[in-house]
């Protein structure tokens, strides 16, 4: 059987290759699913896809209608597909429940450092030989307060990186993780969070409750000088409010390897295209605002053992067999 896989980047597909022999052939895209894409995949009974890829109903009906039965999306993050859809046309939808948390983790932190120490306007100013250090001065972060909303695996690691350095922890989560109290790690209200914190990290899933957690009051009730960082999912953050409040000269950095409206940008090379969405272009410009496009979770770690457990999701199915990654089972 071959196996029909969307989204696939360059570093990834050998490590795709590798995982699928002696198993299944696979065929591997670099083109996202989506609407005008999904066609492809007519004969395919397995396809798997991308963080990005678009799977609401219209998508799964043109992928059902060509005989796929079977979706294995690559990441933990499932909110583009349209589950109770998938549901009624029988079709059997898996992700990867679990990969390296230290990948997110230490990126967050290559993030707030960056944005804290102003490293990219420090590297572009040396390229064109100007050594001035105007503009470029940070602040040390051991005994500052860090604020972590959610801490499950990923904002664990985060807070024991937070602990090395010093910090004071304050925490934000459904259910308190002992983890992170053997850490020192204070758990109080998500306003008191906000209001004490001077790096604040989001590491929860997106999900009706927490589409846009930081709003534009939750915004306003940061510290005007505090660090934002944001490597989950950009439906956390009201970009248009985190905009308006940039142009009034707060924060003093904000790091995002997420945005709300990435899908159809990221991971594409748009560099030769004008760019539609003004949000977007907007945030780009602030001297205090580094955007990256959703490379946290790719290190060789993570995305071998995203592609390990694609590899079980698909033979599970085969076999028959249901595990913990399966969201609709098979019918």
């Amino acid at each position: 059987m071959e196996i029909l896989a969307f989204g696939v980047q360059a570093d990834e597909k050998p490590l795709i290759e590798r995982a699928f022999q002696g198993h299944h052939e696979v065929r591997c895209l670099d083109v996202f699913l989506n609407e005008d894409t999904a066609p492809i995949a007519a004969g395919y009974e397995i396809v798997s896809t991308s963080v990005n890829a678009e799977l609401g109903a219209r998508v799964l009906e043109v992928l059902a209608a060509g005989g796929t039965r079977m979706i294995a999306q690559r990441s933990t993050g499932f909110n583009n597909i349209d589950l109770n859809v998938a549901e009624r046309l029988g079709m059997t939808i898996a992700r990867v429940s679990y990969y390296s948390p230290y990948s997110v983790a230490e990126f967050a932190w290559t993030l707030a450092m960056a944005v804290n120490r102003r490293i990219v306007r420090a590297s572009t100013r040396t390229r064109d030989f100007d050594f001035r250090l105007d503009g470029l001065m940070g602040r040390d972060l051991h005994g500052r307060t860090a604020g972590v909303l959610g801490t499950g695996k990923i904002g664990e690691a985060f807070t024991r990186i937070a602990h090395g350095f010093g910090m004071k922890l304050l925490g934000w989560d459904v259910a308190e993780n002992p983890a992170c109290l053997e850490l020192g790690m204070k758990y109080v209200p998500k306003e008191q969070l906000l209001a004490e914190s001077d790096l604040v990290t989001l590491h929860v899933p997106l999900m009706p409750e927490t589409q846009r957690l930081l709003d534009a009051a939750a915004l306003r009730a940061m510290k005007d000088d505090a660090i934002l960082v944001n490597s989950s999912r950009g439906g956390l953050i009201d970009t248009a409010a985190l905009v308006t409040e940039l142009r009034a000269g707060r924060f003093a950095g904000v790091g995002l390897d997420v945005y709300e409206a990435e899908a159809g940008l990221f991971f594409l090379d748009k560099s030769l295209e004008a760019i539609e969405d003004d949000t977007l272009a907007r945030l780009v410009t602030f001297p205090n605002v580094l955007v990256t496009s959703h490379q946290a979770y790719y290190t060789e770690d993570a995305v071998g053992q995203i592609v390990e457990a694609t590899v079980r999701n698909v033979l599970d199915y085969r076999a028959g067999r249901r595990s913990e990654n399966v969201l609709v089972p098979r019918s």
